[in-house]
């Protein structure tokens, strides 16, 4: 997949991008990663690429053509089929498990980073096909955004994680929490390793990790579960665990 993100600080997505995960896809060759400059686009000596807004009001705008300018040349640089120009704002939706998996197939995704007070909602219209959030907060600009876009989906890329089952097993995958994990030493703190992960029976461990991502989404995102349509094992389980749960 070719990431490209529009930004005026293109280093700032460039250099932590070497990092980790990604990191590891750009050296492979399973991720490709672009930063364009809308301040390359203007021509002016101060690189101007915000101007005041209409009507009044504190801050800068974004302007229309050096945003345009930049989207065109990282669209011609890659001539890809599947592309998606996404811009990256609190008034986007919610940045989900799914909607990363919705858009695996894309060949190009093109993340557009604002800052300021925003950019001129023409180019939202006019080359935007979704926006994007992190959540109900404001950032500074789109750049951590972007890069938290970049690293939920190239761990999904078959070939990035050592282990492929890694990411199937991760927490939202498939609509809840992560299990608890545990490695050496077997005792902290007067603490042990549940039994069950210790005994070899693969089934036991299977059976307890459910429950355990049953209860721990029920405990921390009982919104999530209201959107599940759970079998009857596991609501089984999920009983199970609110039991155990009083007993402690």
């Amino acid at each position: 997949m070719h990431f490209d993100v529009i930004s005026i600080f293109p280093d700032m997505v460039l250099e932590a991008a070497k990092n980790g995960v990604t990191g590891r896809a750009i050296t492979q060759g399973i991720v490709e990663l672009s930063a364009w400059n809308p301040r390359d686009y203007v021509t002016d000596k101060y690189k101007t690429v915000d101007d005041r807004p209409y009507g009044g009001g504190p801050g800068m705008v974004m302007k229309y053509q050096p945003l345009k300018d930049a989207v065109v040349d990282a669209k011609q640089a890659v001539n890809a089929e599947r592309v998606k120009v996404v811009y990256l704002s609190p008034q986007g939706k919610p940045i989900t498990q799914q909607l990363l998996n919705e858009n695996l197939a894309l060949q190009q995704l093109i993340l557009v980073a604002g800052r300021y007070e925003g950019i001129d909602e023409r180019f939202i219209e006019d080359e935007c096909q979704e926006e994007w959030s992190l959540g109900d907060f404001v950032l500074s600009g789109g750049e951590l955004a972007a890069l938290v876009v970049i690293d939920a989906l190239s761990r999904l890329l078959p070939g990035v994680l050592g282990d492929a089952a890694s990411a199937q097993q991760d927490s939202h995958m498939h609509g809840l929490l992560d299990h608890p994990h545990y490695t050496r030493p077997e005792m902290v703190n007067g603490k042990v390793v549940p039994s069950v992960l210790l005994g070899g029976n693969h089934k036991e461990i299977e059976i307890w990790r459910m429950k355990q991502a049953l209860g721990g989404t029920w405990q921390k995102r009982p919104d999530l579960l209201l959107e599940q349509a759970l079998t009857v094992q596991q609501q089984r389980l999920l009983e199970e665990f609110k039991i155990e749960l009083k007993s402690k």
